[in-house]
Order: C-alpha cells, then sequence, then structure tokens
C-alpha cells in the first residue's frame, strides 16, 4: 500500500509503503534504482541478503539506504511486516542536512542517523496499532525532524529536476549548463551534494522508469521495440543493455518472472526458496 505524507513533508518524502509477507517461503526480492533515497522499517521478521556471495548479511531491523548504482537482492524471511520511507530524490540531504554523497551505495543503520528517537519511533510503529496511526506517527517524526530554513541551493535542484523530469531523462550536461546558466563543475556538485549521482546517472534512471511506466500500460497493440523508442533508446538492444545494468534482468523476464511490490522492487517469482533453505544461508557467515 502506498501513502502520501502529509502536505508539510511533500518536498522531503514522495510516499511511504506499507508491504506484508505472509508467506512460508523465503521470498528473493530485488530493489533497484529510482533515483530515490529511503528508510526500510522491518516490524516484523528478518531482512538477509546474499550479496556477498556466501557471506550472509543481517540488516539491521531498520536502515537507510543510498543512491544505488545497480541492483541489491534480499530475502525476506518468515512472515515479514515492512515500511518503506520513500525520499525525493533531494530529500535526504535537505531532510537531514547531510550530503547524499555520503550515502551512496551505502546501508546505515537508522539509529546512527536519528539516535534515540529511531528507538521511540521503532517502539510505537511496533506496537499494534492501525495504519492511520502509524502515517501519524511518521509525519510527527519527520516533521520534527525537517530543516528550519530553506537550503541555498533548494530551488537550482528543483527547477534541474523538473527539467529533466519533463524531459524524460534525455539530457546532456550541456542541456543543463544552457538551462541554468550554471557551470558544468557547478551542476555536477549541486547534484552530487543532494541527490548523491551525476546528472547524465540520473537522467539515464528517469528515462528507464519513463519506460518501465509505458510497460506497465502496455497494450495488446504495443510491442517492446515501440515502447523502447518512444522512450528515447536507440534500439532495443540498447534498452536491454541499460535494462539489464540497473535491473539484472530483461524487460521480458521483467514482465513475466517478477511481481511487482514497488516500481522499483520487485519479488523474483523463480527464487522463491523453502524455509529450511535460510538455515542453509546463515549457516555461511
Amino acid at each position: 500500500m502506498q501513502i502520501a505524507p502529509t502536505k508539510e513533508l511533500s518536498p522531503y518524502i514522495k510516499h511511504y509503503l506499507f508491504l506484508e509477507n505472509e508467506g512460508a517461503l523465503l521470498q528473493k526480492l530485488r530493489l533497484f534504482s529510482d533515483g530515490n533515497t529511503g528508510i526500510v522499517i522491518t516490524i516484523r521478521g528478518n531482512f538477509i541478503s546474499n550479496t556477498y556471495g556466501t557471506k550472509t548479511l543481517n540488516y539491521p531491523n531498520s536502515f537507510l539506504y543510498g543512491q544505488i548504482s545497480t541492483f541489491k537482492d534480499l530475502y525476506l524471511a518468515e512472515k515479514t511486516s515492512i515500511i518503506i520511507v520513500v525520499f525525493q530524490p533531494y530529500g535526504f540531504n535537505h531532510l537531514l542536512g547531510i550530503p547524499a554523497n555520503e550515502i551512496r551505495e551505502g546501508i546505515i543503520a537508522t539509529e546512527d542517523i536519528f539516535g534515540n528517537k529511531h528507538s521511540l519511533l521503532y517502539e510505537k510503529l511496533s506496537e499494534r496499532s492501525c495504519l492511520k496511526t502509524k502515517i501519524q506517527i511518521l509525519n510527527a517524526f519527520f516533521i520534527d525532524q525537517a530543516a528550519k530554513k530553506l537550503l541555498s541551493n533548494q530551488n537550482l535542484i528543483h527547477s534541474t529536476l523538473n527539467y529533466i523530469l519533463k524531459n524524460k531523462g534525455a539530457i546532456t550536461v550541456n542541456h543543463l549548463v544552457k538551462y541554468t546558466g550554471y557551470s558544468e563543475r557547478h551542476i555536477e556538485r549541486i547534484f552530487n551534494e543532494c541527490i548523491g549521482l551525476n546528472p547524465k546517472k540520473f537522467g539515464n534512471i528517469v528515462k528507464l522508469h519513463f519506460f518501465l511506466n509505458l510497460l506497465k500500460y502496455k497494450s495488446s497493440q504495443n510491442n517492446i521495440t515501440d515502447l523502447c523508442y518512444e522512450a528515447g533508446y536507440a534500439d532495443q538492444s540498447h534498452l536491454i543493455k541499460e535494462f539489464k545494468k540497473y535491473t539484472g534482468i530483461t524487460p521480458t523476464q521483467y514482465l513475466n518472472k517478477t511481481n511487482r511490490l514497488a516500481i522499483n522492487f520487485m519479488e523474483i517469482r523463480s527464487g522463491e526458496i523453502p524455509m529450511s533453505d535460510l538455515y542453509n544461508l546463515q549457516k555461511n557467515p
């Protein structure tokens, strides 16, 4: 379930996601970049990853993830309840004043960012309260964290992002130099600080998600080749190369072999694993 935050938080937070796993199998999930950072709060169950080969990583029950350049495979163990706070592309930087490039490719325990306030938030969300109450708790927490003054580069990054979105990611740095009147170096610095990606990489992600949106509403008259040209890719091979770079699978596999939980979060259906295999993973720390 996807819920918008209170209007006061919309400059910082895109939406909240509430996900439930009630199955008896270990689910294989894949997170890939959508140009945003976020916080994952695991209320019930266990979240693990075997990204590092045979070494299993147990995630903290609440963690913040930075911009990622590829994808991360995660596993949900047993019945699980998860809340994901999805920031605006610049939301983490604007809300907390921390440079976004400092957490790029990173997973950071939420308590390392918020201190004791994190424990109180987790305790409140873990109580058996209704969805409406959980949203109120999240809103109150992040309103308390919101910066009291506007950042000096806020107008620049907002207008530039809108320009990139309007052009569906099909931009170059030279386009941005002409549009903003700022130097390439200045634009690169602002993007790395506010978003955690350079403009070219962010534009590529916008283009990919424009294609995903076309794919979502694809009619029987459309084929993938038609959509790839509409999204601005040179040809289908170019699309597949970029698609696999970010998601690890082809567009056809994305359509036929996954359950889409969010725009950048999916269950790999062929990756369902009996619970007994979880213990095999945990024997290889």
